[in-house]
């Protein structure tokens, strides 16, 4: 009997899902890379035979050699690439902001704006779009068609740094990290409102709306959506906003977006949870007019990728790297600073 148990990586669904095999009490013994070549559709022999290799296959909880005979009972459990039919990526001359590559990975800075792969209504202009352009010649991944070499992605319009694989071993490497929530990641975020305390942490699950699928919702209950874990710690209160550093623990579509919107201090100028709106401050003419100027500097969530952090896939090394504030984000910052000096 076979089981998928779907994982949510960072900002999107998965391009990668666990899969659980139960050996059933009439199954003879069968060379557990040939047992998992039967059962798993997309499952070549020689991948699954480096899967195995690099101990990422495991039988009731232990790693195992090619040559383990499967047992009526066991529990076998790895991580597969989803099998997906996209349409073929074309290649675009799009400047990347390349902060980091060797031949193994690298990492992009990507800027608000920019859908990080093609979908239904951004076929062309994406991050992979790009990415195709740049590597020439960079294999579609099974399983990955569509969006080669990515393990997560960051909204259109959220800024930020994004890791990017440039071969299966790698890509498997750093999903396995993602789905371990082993990566370090964290964001800076304008909120609206004055935050009392200086951190905390938001543990309450998140799932797709039941009016709109586009848009996600908390379930406080636990009676629907999947874990999701954000800590916040304040770097400064501006008044009426606060700006604010996220790390995560899952990466559940829109987390922070949503996290904050239920702590009720939405994201500065998210327009589909409520940021977009004066949220805090005065009535008078002058203060919208201001607020208004922000928006118009800033025109997205005040949501930036700021730092990331893994283990290398092939040398095992600590890689970290930090970002500076996009210009956007910080002319907004700024003015807010100016703005609470001035009122004092």
């Amino acid at each position: 009997m076979t089981k998928s148990i779907d994982e949510e990586l960072p900002e999107e669904e998965s391009y990668f899902e666990r899969i659980e095999l139960f050996v059933d009490p009439g199954q003879r013994p069968l060379r557990i890379d040939k047992f998992i070549t039967d059962k798993v559709a997309n499952a070549s022999r020689n991948k699954v035979q480096q899967r195995i290799t690099d101990g990422e296959v495991k039988v009731n909880g232990l790693s195992v050699k090619s040559n383990y005979k499967t047992k009526a009972g066991d529990l076998i459990s790895f991580v597969m690439e989803r099998s997906r039919k996209d349409p073929d990526v074309i290649p675009e001359p799009i400047p990347l902001d390349i902060r980091y590559e060797d031949e193994h990975l690298l990492v992009v800075c990507k800027p608000a704006g920019m859908v990080v792969h093609p979908a239904h209504g951004n076929w062309t202009g994406t991050l992979v779009n790009g990415l195709a352009y740049y590597f020439k010649s960079l294999p579609e991944l099974p399983g990955n068609s569509g969006r080669p070499g990515l393990v997560h992605r960051i909204d259109k319009d959220t800024s930020g740094l994004l890791v990017v694989a440039k071969s299966e071993k790698a890509m498997t490497h750093l999903a396995k990290q993602f789905f371990d929530h082993s990566i370090q990641r964290s964001y800076l975020a304008l909120v609206w409102g004055e935050m009392k305390e200086e951190e905390g942490t938001i543990d309450v699950p998140i799932g797709r709306g039941l009016k709109d699928r586009k848009v996600m919702q908390v379930y406080p209950d636990g009676e629907t959506g999947k874990s999701a874990v954000t800590h916040w710690k304040l770097i400064q209160r501006l008044r009426y906003v606060s700006l604010i550093e996220c790390t995560l623990e899952t990466g559940r579509t829109h987390q922070i977006r949503v996290h904050m919107k239920y702590l009720g201090h939405p994201l500065f100028n998210d327009p589909v949870y409520g940021g977009d709106k004066i949220r805090k401050g005065t009535q008078f003419s002058k203060y919208k007019t201001f607020v208004q100027n922000c928006f118009e500097l800033l025109p997205r969530q005040a949501l930036h990728a700021k730092s990331l952090g893994f283990i290398h896939p092939v040398s095992g090394k600590e890689m970290f790297f930090d970002s500076e504030i996009p210009a956007d984000m910080e002319s907004v910052i700024q003015k807010w600073k100016n703005y609470v000096q001035y009122q004092k």
